[in-house]
């Protein structure tokens, strides 16, 4: 085992790691409810800062992925879908089967440069998690306690506002409402089985009002769908935890466009669009399971520096300070204040490993087991 293989195991180094999101993070949060002072004067200034803001938070979650593990990231696509990456303002619908599936779908954001202006429908309870919720609050994301009745009108507002974002947006939405798990699958299954829709594999039955609203409320900014079916090599189930470990996985990623021209007007003919989508979603992981691979071109788009620079940024502002307050403490020989700074390190690791909680499939909510029963 070489040394940095050796220090990516190390506890120490994970807390350090931690203690620079965690810091930053609150820096930024910080500077981001100073620019609120410019959303009367300038929005758009306002949202252009934010952008710049959240991307230098997001980027070292990313930079885990790319430069501390080497994940790899596969697309199947074609070159007219490559060539339009970046460039137009689109929905996303991505399976929900894995813990990092938002972390591979940011580091595509990052390689395509929208990775601050990314959005998504997220739920409620996330505003309330320390630096990602806040975080998200100054990017205008949209919040929902998945009841729609109380949500349609929130969501509509949320939606509309967006219509003139200033920066090229990818609206990320998980159609299945919540992360997949044999019970919630079992579940979804029997309401399909009710409504008289095919079963699905790999999938949950898809939530069909937070994507009809979503396009119809940013129809004329949004140029077109973008569906992605994500699975990973060698039948691995990744995590933040193995990430941090910097255990290596191999992602592939099947992107196709859609013109939002193709999408239905009409709000139920759009809601079986969705249906049929999730079946070809579904034949794609059968087809993926059974040769390793999906249809089409693959592409593998280089990683940017600037994940990683921005993290040697913030480490190194951050951790000269740590090391000669350590060093301070220790030499004071205070027993007092030894084991104080003992007992801020142990909190801390006990806060960084409740962020990285919030990723895990089993600590995941009970959104699904039941739920699906009512009527969408």
């Amino acid at each position: 085992m070489g040394l940095l293989a050796f220090l990516k195991t190390q506890f120490i180094v994970h807390l350090l790691i931690g203690f620079v999101f965690v810091v930053s993070g609150l820096t930024i949060n910080f500077l981001q409810l100073c620019t609120l002072a410019l959303w009367p004067i300038n929005k758009q200034l306002y949202r252009r800062l934010n952008c710049r803001l959240a991307y230098s938070l997001w980027s070292q979650l990313v930079m885990l992925l790319e430069w501390w593990s080497g994940t790899e990231c596969t697309l199947f696509t074609d070159q007219a879908t490559i060539d339009q990456l970046g460039k137009e303002h689109v929905v996303i619908i991505l399976n929900h089967n894995f813990e990092i599936d938002f972390l591979c779908g940011w580091t595509m954001c990052e390689r395509f440069g929208v990775l601050g202006s990314s959005k998504v429908l997220a739920k409620k309870e996330l505003l309330y998690v320390p630096l990602i919720g806040w975080t998200w609050y100054f990017l205008e994301i949209v919040f929902c306690k998945r009841k729609w009745e109380e949500d349609r009108e929130t969501v509509v507002e949320g939606l509309k506002c967006l219509s003139d974002y200033p920066e090229y947006m990818w609206f990320l939405l998980y159609c299945e409402g919540t992360r997949f798990t044999e019970t919630k699958h079992r579940v979804s299954m029997e309401v399909a089985a009710a409504k008289g829709l095919p079963p699905l594999k790999y999938h949950l039955l898809p939530r069909t009002k937070g994507f009809t609203t979503a396009v119809q409320c940013l129809r004329g900014t949004v140029t077109a769908v973008y569906d992605v079916t994500l699975n990973f090599r060698g039948n691995k189930t990744p995590s933040l935890l193995g990430i941090l470990y910097g255990k290596k996985y191999e992602a592939d990623m099947c992107v196709r466009r859609f013109p939002v021209e193709d999408i239905p007007l009409d709000e139920k003919e759009a809601t079986q669009w969705l249906h049929k989508l999730y079946q070809e979603k579904d034949a794609l992981q059968e087809q993926y399971n059974q040769k390793g691979v999906f249809p089409g071109q693959q592409f593998k788009p280089a990683r940017r520096p600037w994940t990683l620079l921005n993290f040697l940024f913030w480490a190194t502002v951050l951790l000269s300070p740590l090391f000669s307050f350590v060093l301070g403490v220790f030499a004071s020989g205070s027993p007092l204040l030894i084991l104080t700074f003992l007992g801020f390190v142990g909190a801390a690791s006990f806060g960084v490993r409740r962020l990285i909680g919030v990723t895990e499939i089993e600590k995941g909510s009970n959104y699904g087991n039941q739920e699906f029963k009512k009527k969408e």
